[in-house]
Order: structure tokens, then sequence, then C-alpha cells
């Protein structure tokens, strides 16, 4: 990836108006009206997960955050969303609620560390395999560690993937995972969602004999800059795919939609908006009912 305009993460808050803000139920995830006395309200966590989860903010709420013109889809990007055969998901942030490497770096204790160079990658400040060989060397995670990992703490899927996926298989859409995360961490998302080992197109953690840390291939093109466009269009000249479209949240994503790559960046703001990306995306979204329903 060249890297884009540096962006910085904002928490999904909206300044409310006419003196009302949106809460959240933590029981029901229902919105209620109260009156606001700090100027802001934040969107909060739904208890189907373990921690909490970035639930979306609702549209008509968007103005505020300066993104409203591409909230709502024109007729030519709906129309090339429901035409497409084929779908790419970024999984941090986006498929699943957590960044991958911020997870096993925190459950490795360089939690904080590493989540500072992940948001200079994902915000596109820093070319990605510098952030990502510099996230790896500040803690070194051996393959038992990987696999501890994964045994403690199984996937958390955002809400309404899974239905998305099912309706885009049943539409017959091929559905790939495109991520600079970890193919250790990724195959299981795989096999929840259905997609097939062939479709993940991802980082991979290289070992020793005795199971040590000793670094990642930096053969995957999701390894470097511009790495997931080539996926795309690799994945593209090999199944002579009409139309793709890309789904993600991070400069890395929005690079895919290029000549030969992408046709469509839908950005998924539901667990973390990068206003850089989220302004040059052909259609923002908070939650993924509006690509579900459009499909219908």
């Amino acid at each position: 990836m060249e890297a884009l305009t540096s962006s910085r993460v904002v928490p999904l808050q909206v300044p409310c108006r006419r003196l009302s803000s949106v809460s959240a139920d933590f029981s029901r995830l229902e919105f209620k009206r109260y009156p606001c006395r700090s100027g802001r309200v934040s969107i909060m966590d739904h208890p189907k997960f373990l921690r909490p989860v970035s639930a979306s903010v609702q549209p008509q709420e968007l103005s505020a955050l300066g993104h409203e013109g591409n909230v709502t889809p024109s007729k030519e990007i709906l129309d090339l969303w429901r035409d497409v055969d084929a779908v790419c998901f970024d999984v941090d942030s986006t498929v699943c609620v957590d960044e991958g490497i911020d997870e096993l770096a925190e459950f490795c204790g360089a939690g904080k560390a590493v989540a500072e160079w992940t948001a200079r990658a994902m915000g596109g400040s820093v070319p990605f395999e510098e952030a990502l060989a510099a996230r790896l060397s500040l803690f070194k995670p051996s393959l038992s560690k990987v696999e501890e990992y994964l045994q403690k703490r199984p996937p958390r899927l955002s809400p309404g993937i899974e239905e998305l996926v099912k309706k885009l298989r049943a539409n017959k859409i091929d559905v790939y995972l495109i991520s600079g995360g970890f193919r250790q961490m990724i195959n299981p998302v795989a096999s929840i969602l259905g997609i097939p080992r062939e479709n993940i197109f991802a980082n991979n953690i290289l070992f020793g004999n005795s199971g040590e840390f000793v670094g990642f291939d930096e053969n995957e093109p999701t390894s470097r800059s511009g790495g997931k466009a080539k996926a795309v269009q690799q994945i593209r000249k090999g199944r002579l795919y009409k139309t793709m479209a890309m789904i993600g949240d991070g400069a890395t994503d929005l690079e895919a939609r290029k000549p030969g790559g992408a046709d469509l960046f839908i950005c998924y703001a539901g667990v973390q908006l990068r206003e850089a990306v989220a302004a040059q995306a052909d259609w923002l979204i908070f939650k993924f009912e509006p690509l579900i329903n459009s499909l219908d």
C-alpha cells in the first residue's frame, strides 16, 4: 500500500441535536431519547459479546460527522452492488470486531504499543510492511502462544456478518477474506462463515523448529503496501469476475479499488470510523443490514 492521507481513528460519537441524545439499552440495544447535558452521545456495547462491541450509528445522525454524502448510495452504486460476482472482505474491524494482531499482542503483554502502530497503519500514515514488522518485533509470538490464544479467545464476529455472507452465497456470489492479519487467526473465522481456505489471502507467521517466532512470510502480497489491491487483481484475473466489491475499514482496503481490482469500495465503520477512508468510500455503512436488504 502506498501511504494515504494520515487519518485518526475517532470514537463513534455524535453531537446531539435539540437537547436530545441516543443511548443504548444494554439488554435490548434499543435506542431511546433522554435530555442531553454533556452535548455528546456514545454508542454502547451489545451483551452478545464478552467485551464491548460498537453498535451502529443511525444514518439520520451522520450529518454531524460530515460523511452524509456517501451514506445513502446512488443508483449507480446500488446497481454495482447488486451486480457483483464476488465480494472481498477485510477481517479485522470488519468481519471481526477486533484488530487481531492487537488482541494477540495484548494477550502476550504488548497491547498498547502494538495498537498504536495499528492505528498508524490503518490510517495510511506509514507503509504497511513497516508497521507489520514493527508490531511483530514488539512481542514475537511463539507457536505455543498463538495456539493458546486461539483456544482461549475464539473469533468475535461483527453483528450481521454471518447473515450477509449467507445471503451472498445464496445469491451465488463468491466471498473472499483479504487481510493484513494472519492465517493462523483467520482460518477459524473462515470455518464459521463457510468460506473455503483457498479464498483466504492473508499473512503467515513463521516459526522455527522449536516453535519460536522467526518472522513472517514476506512473499504474501498482503504483507506489504498495495498488497490487498494486488490480491484483488489476482483474484479477478484468475476467475474472470465482471464486478467485484471490497468491504473494509482501512486505507489498505480503499486501495483495492483501482483498475483491474475492485469496482466498488464499501467502508464499514461499525467498529472504527477512519475519517479519511470514509470520505473516499463509494458507500459508507455502520451496519451490514443495508447491504443485506439491498440484495432482496
